[in-house]
């Protein structure tokens, strides 16, 4: 897969899935519940205050009479709540995040009673596509674990991996970042993706391909890799970038899209289903990308 684009191609249209929106009442993300729905990628369950989402429906071009689109009337506390129980009850298949603060929704999802909670933790995974690359990249983890632990780190990679395969990658090519690609005492990170490729190799990791540690130039361009005198089938080539920190992600994510001008797609993987928690900032383009990537992943 070369561009986002053919994420929403290879959504599976034959069964519509439902994606439940928390605080609906939004223009960006009611703009790409148009594109989407108007792509046929999915239907849509909206939460929040009728009377507001109308209007703001109104304003992004939406026809709320179509048949795929239903509103949930909640008061604007209990949007979160009732986008989360949806799912809960089968009645849904995506979270994806409205007009709502990242804090409310995910205490809806970790909510014992209705929430989604999984065996491991959650964690950010996001997909770019970066001008001049031949190829998608995923990045994790630039929104949920600040300084990830070892058993963390699994957690997150599993992940990244089980998003990657539900999108197409059999055995998607994991770099597990440092400063550099030597094992360092010093330098933790050095040690952790020491062991983390360890495990891969062992089978305590499964359904890729794990290296590191590796530093940046050398995990995603092969000419760098082969100066270093590296030698992997991950070194150069990478699908999947795992960072030490929540520092190094945010740097580099904002990075691609500041710089390089990527585009990008990006979910919470770990819950029981995908949660879509892109920025309010993100355009409905790239909230269209993120919930075609949840799509494949439920």
């Amino acid at each position: 897969m070369k561009t986002l684009d053919e994420l929403i191609t290879r959504v599976d249209q034959q069964e519509l899935k439902t994606v439940a929106v928390a605080q609906a009442a939004d223009v960006e993300v009611l703009k790409a519940v148009k594109i989407s729905y108007e792509k046929g990628m999915c239907r849509f369950l909206l939460t929040g205050n009728r009377k507001k989402i109308e209007q703001k429906a109104e304003e992004a071009g939406l026809n709320l009479s179509d048949s795929r689109i239903e509103i949930a009337d909640t008061g604007e506390q209990d949007a979160a709540i009732e986008a989360v129980k949806a799912v809960h009850q089968e009645k849904a298949q995506v979270v994806m995040k409205g007009n709502v603060d990242t804090k409310t929704l995910l205490k809806a999802v970790l909510d014992k009673q209705f929430g989604l909670r999984g065996r491991g933790v959650l964690s950010h995974v996001a997909l770019f596509e970066v001008p001049g690359q031949d190829k998608l990249i995923f990045l994790t983890d630039a929104g949920m674990n600040i300084a990830p632990t070892l058993e963390e780190k699994v957690h997150i990679i599993n992940n990244a991996v089980s998003i990657a395969n539900r999108s197409g990658w059999e055995q998607p090519k994991v770099a597990v970042l440092a400063a550099v690609e030597v094992v360092n005492s010093s330098m933790p990170a050095t040690e952790d993706a020491a062991i983390l490729t360890q495990m891969n190799r062992r089978g305590q990791i499964r359904n890729c391909l794990v290296d590191g540690p590796l530093a940046f130039d050398n995990a995603v361009d092969k000419r760098a890799a082969e100066q270093k005198n590296i030698r992997s089938e991950v070194a150069g080539d990478a699908d999947v970038l795992v960072v030490p920190t929540i520092e190094t992600a945010n740097a580099l994510y904002k990075s691609f899209m500041y710089f390089a001008k990527a585009k990008v797609a990006a979910v919470i993987s770990g819950a029981k289903a995908p949660i879509v928690l892109t920025s309010r900032a993100d355009t409905a383009e790239s909230k269209v990308y993120s919930l075609a990537l949840a799509l494949q992943s439920s």
